[in-house]
């Protein structure tokens, strides 16, 4: 039996991106229960995609009851729907089998990872508050994104000088407007800068100075994006949402890396039920941004552990 149900999480505090705003993570969880055995995936339905909760909850719930996990990377494109129902037969299978997902994949056994945790954007003197509260964490993530940028930024190493920062400009900025800020980028210690112009209308990065790491986002989602990636990007952000489960996550990072991309492994903004296969697919990852969790008021009965080591990997109460 497959069941898909709508859930959601009320966010700690209002996050703001260059696309709009949001007070909830709105997602979807889905259980198969199979021969008494349980196994849970979840999704986070993403505008930018073309997908709502109701067009990816009827994608999921017209797939076969006992669809399995080679059958649904054919059955659905990678996106959000196959993500939620391929993490859910991986959990699924392990505990039918009373072993742990990374036993399954053959992984080696996960340990914590540091995580970035991301400001949204806001008014310089707000985010240089918020920097200066989050300024004990070892990596922040600042959400950039329009024509006016350079305040936030210095208001930001203002309130935490000596983190490491890297930057999500959300596809908002110009060729030109990225040029112009690269120097300052570069002055400012910034490490990486992720998707600085819009997806399908990137072609400039290959022709303009690259002086600090480009990671590409939204213009990268599966093995299938790497060719139009190339001499473009340096990097490339997996999110198991873009993807599509847990499957082709781990094939893109294999590709990524013998293509001579480094990896960053991230996250839509979902409870730690979507963060658990993220963390098989992070280990060893240049740059991990799992902290959907941490942006929560609210979350899964079992979360989750967060500390100073990082995110740590998921109890099989949660999931694998």
């Amino acid at each position: 039996m497959l069941t898909v149900t709508e859930d959601r999480f009320a966010l700690a505090e209002v996050f703001t991106i260059a696309r709009g705003s949001r007070t909830h993570a709105d997602v979807l969880t889905i259980d198969i229960t199979r021969d008494g055995v349980r196994g849970r995936g979840e999704c986070v339905p993403y505008a930018r995609y073309d997908e709502t909760l109701a067009s990816v909850r009827a994608q999921i719930e017209r797939l076969p009851a006992g669809v399995t996990r080679a059958e649904v990377q054919d059955a659905l494109p990678a996106g959000a729907a196959r993500n939620a129902v391929d993490c859910a037969l991986w959990d699924w299978d392990a505990k039918r089998a009373g072993r742990r997902v990374w036993q399954l994949a053959g992984l080696a056994e996960p340990g914590p990872m540091q995580t970035a945790f991301t400001l949204s954007l806001d008014s310089p003197d707000k985010m240089e508050i918020a920097a200066r509260k989050h300024a004990h964490r070892p990596l922040l993530k600042i959400k950039l994104g329009t024509p006016d940028d350079m305040p936030r930024l210095e208001a930001v190493r203002r309130g935490a000088p000596d983190t490491r920062i890297i930057i999500d400009a959300n596809e908002g900025w110009s060729a030109e407007v990225y040029s112009d800020l690269a120097p300052h980028l570069l002055r400012l210690g910034v490490a990486m800068v992720e998707q600085p112009l819009p997806a399908g209308s990137d072609g400039m990065l290959g022709e303009i100075a690259r002086p600090l790491p480009v990671c590409a986002d939204e213009s990268c989602h599966d093995r299938a994006s790497l060719p139009a990636l190339r001499g473009k990007y340096d990097m490339v952000n997996i999110k198991l949402d873009k993807t599509g489960g847990l499957t082709e996550a781990l094939a893109l990072r294999d590709a990524a890396r013998a293509e001579g991309f480094t990896v960053m492994v991230g996250c839509m903004v979902g409870s730690s039920l979507a963060m658990a296969p993220a963390v098989l697919v992070a280990q060893g990852a240049e740059i991990v941004d799992l902290d959907g969790p941490l942006l929560l008021a609210e979350d899964r009965a079992t979360p989750l552990h967060y500390d100073e080591k990082g995110a740590h990997p998921p109890l099989p109460a949660l999931w694998g």
